[in-house]
């Protein structure tokens, strides 16, 4: 398992590599979300939060937060990669989530949303 600033360091130099410019430690507040994100890019309006128990994570973003965040995020208003440090065994495992979580960024804003 990664701590924070491992984890943060993985997540950060794949965003950058994918061409995002993520601002570390943000204070994102939006309606009714309002947490401290490991790395936010304002104008792409995407970013990353390495959940971690030792950061005290799990209290400072409420699961009615991470609910607002996801309907957002099927909107498409933004995308934040959101993982427990639990869920990824070591450093490239997280590489790889973080980029096929890009992928979909990607994917997703090149496919025009289609209205019902």
């Amino acid at each position: 398992m990664l701590d924070e600033d491992e984890g943060c360091a993985v997540l950060l130099r794949v965003f950058v590599e994918r061409g995002y410019r993520p601002v570390r430690d943000v204070r994102f507040a939006e309606g009714d979300v309002t947490f401290d994100i490991d790395g936010w890019d304002a104008e792409a309006r995407v970013g990353f939060e390495y959940m971690t128990r030792h950061a005290g994570d799990h209290d400072d973003l409420t699961q009615e937060e991470l609910g607002v965040l996801e309907a957002r995020m099927r909107r498409g208003e933004l995308f934040v990669f959101i993982v427990d440090e639990t869920d990824i065994a070591d450093a490239g495992e997280l590489e790889w989530a973080a980029h096929r979580f890009l992928d979909e960024v990607q994917r997703r804003r090149a496919t025009p949303e289609v209205s019902s």
